[in-house]
């Protein structure tokens, strides 16, 4: 070790603080005696993505799905008034941001446990430095390495536009959008994803007139219906059933999603245009009812240059108002890598495990590495046998793998006592039936659908997967 380099003597160094990261130490240290932890963040503090985030985001979720195992974001409470009254409620930007602030200060270095080195990087080799003195950092041989920035989100405010800016054309990230003083005759509103339908949702109420909003839509999305996706088992569970008998008797993908639609799940903002993606975030009916007041949806693929007063696509053009302000909305929110084991020799490498609910598979990760330690019958072949790694939706293929993969792992760790008791302990976990519930016929009449229906459906969803992949071009 060179003179400038510090022993960090920890068991385990996480490298990126942000949900993933948070959710793997919280459960880590609530179920591992003893051990010590580095968490390494190349920004200023926790939160990762949060930290810069545009200031009108929500979580598109139940909060309760989202933070660490055991501290509840959002506390449960239900909304009482608004387009959702009913539905739980979804925090903000300085909700969440102050949560984690939170969760770092009485869960992690209060227990003494935790040391955050912030506005480090990870160099590999088990090193990190500090980006403002330079210091350099080892943690020695016998630590861990826990790779939590594997699918870590670009977000628009780090991410410049993927097209070229010609001179005289304003381009902003989605953040700038509340900052803008001098309003133009036409807003041109750029991707497909939740960040694009937050901006538009943002604009409408705000008095801007849909006939100014241009909407640039390279790929139509399916989402899903936020008020079927709730921390209420008697509901997600009915929705589980409903989804598995739709994926049963389907005579192909689409037609799944087309069920998925009959079935008050899935939702599209045109029914005249069958998407082709599916990150499926969750969307409120009463903004899916705003975002059909935009009628000038441009569908020509990406834009390679945006001119002043015309934008120029692979096929042509589009014109738009000279004055126009292009929002920049498009970034790899959910990042799709290669799938590697999660527990490896050289790194423990964050991934979902569990369809759509990235903290709980951080958090279950975190669970399984802390009561199955290296040396226990198996070791890491059977930890990842317990939760092997699920990519995130993009297209409908990805979708289904998603759940197949998804589901497979819910029977796995399902399997062992332990494990299904801390998950049925777990707010994180959508699909659990907490050991206080009070039961309800509904409760009953859902979980005796969804056992009947798991079986082929889960078969006939991997099979119509299976083949859309062969009849796909090779790459």
């Amino acid at each position: 070790m060179t003179p400038a380099q510090r022993l960090v003597d920890v068991d385990y160094l996480v490298v990126g603080a942000g949900a993933s990261g948070m959710a793997f130490t919280d459960a880590l240290i609530d179920h591992a005696d003893g051990v010590r932890v580095a968490l390494v963040d190349r920004r200023a503090g926790v939160g990762g993505h949060w930290r810069e985030a545009y200031p009108f985001v929500r979580l598109h979720q139940s909060s309760t799905f989202y933070g660490v195992a055991s501290t509840l974001l959002g506390g449960g409470r239900i909304q009482t008034e608004g387009p959702e009254a009913g539905l739980h409620e979804r925090a903000d930007q300085p909700t969440i941001q102050a949560y984690y602030d939170g969760v770092l200060a009485d869960r992690m270095l209060g227990s003494g446990r935790v040391e955050l080195f912030a506005g480090c990087e990870y160099s590999g080799d088990r090193t990190f430095r500090d980006l403002a003195t330079g210091e350099r950092f080892e943690v020695p041989e016998r630590c861990r390495v826990v790779d939590a920035r594997y699918l870590a989100p670009e977000i628009p405010a780090e991410t410049p536009p993927r097209f070229g800016v010609a001179d005289g054309v304003r381009v902003i990230p989605v953040n700038d959008l509340p900052r803008v003083e001098d309003a133009p005759s036409e807003y041109v509103v750029v991707g497909s994803g939740k960040t694009a339908t937050d901006a538009i949702v943002w604009l409408l109420g705000h008095d801007v007139d849909p006939g100014a909003i241009c909407w640039v839509r390279p790929r139509d999305p399916w989402m899903l219906n936020r008020a079927v996706i709730q921390p209420d088992p008697a509901i997600y569970l009915a929705m589980v059933a409903d989804m598995l008998g739709v994926c049963a008797s389907a005579p192909s993908l689409d037609e799944v999603f087309l069920g998925l639609e009959d079935a008050g799940i899935m939702l599209r903002i045109d029914r005249s245009v069958t998407p082709t993606m599916a990150k499926a975030p969750t969307l409120g009916t009463w903004e899916l009812q705003r975002l059909r007041t935009v009628e000038n949806v441009v569908r020509r693929g990406h834009i390679v240059t945006a001119h002043r007063g015309r934008l120029e696509f692979a096929d042509g053009s589009v014109a738009v108002a000279d004055d126009a302000l292009v929002v920049n909305c498009a970034a790899d929110g959910l990042k799709q890598p290669p799938l590697v084991p999660i527990w490896q020799p050289e790194a423990i490498t964050l991934q979902p495990i569990r369809a759509g609910f990235p903290c709980f598979g951080a958090a279950l990760a975190g669970y399984v590495e802390a009561t199955r330690p290296a040396g226990s019958e198996g070791g890491d072949a059977e930890k990842n046998r317990l939760a092997r790694p699920s990519s995130f939706g993009n297209s409908l293929t990805d979708w289904a793998t998603m759940n197949v993969v998804g589901l497979q792992n819910s029977a796995a760790f399902n399997s062992e006592p332990d494990i299904k008791d801390w998950a049925d302990r777990c707010a994180l976990n959508p699909a659990r039936i907490a050991p206080d519930h009070p039961g309800s016929p509904e409760l009953d009449e859902a979980v005796a659908r969804m056992r009947a229906n798991v079986g082929p459906g889960l078969a006939h969803l991997a099979a119509l997967r299976d083949e859309r992949l062969a009849e796909a071009p090779p790459r």
